[in-house]
């Protein structure tokens, strides 16, 4: 599978904590390997998010991503699930 990274999701990668950055790699690599590992809680959002997917990062980041095609996909933003979800 190939990632891409919307320059919304940069800006967004930029402004974590070095922590954050660090956990989201582990869990890129994870979804990498198995985008529906349990530690993930991959899920379809709804709403103003509906053609967007999210992942756990921590217990407080969420990471969200979409499809570009079947074998690509596109991380839009990583922030708090309060922010993301207001």
């Amino acid at each position: 599978m190939k990632v891409n990274f919307h320059s919304r999701f940069n800006k967004s990668y930029k402004k974590c904590s070095i922590k954050i950055q660090a956990q989201f790699k582990k869990r890129l690599k994870l979804f990498l390997d198995n985008p529906y590992h349990p530690l993930l809680e991959n899920h379809a959002l709804h709403g103003e998010w509906r053609d967007f997917r999210s992942i756990n990062v921590t217990g407080n980041y969420r990471a969200l991503y979409h499809y570009l095609n079947n074998d690509t996909v596109e991380f839009f933003v990583i922030d708090t699930h309060s922010n993301l979800y207001e």
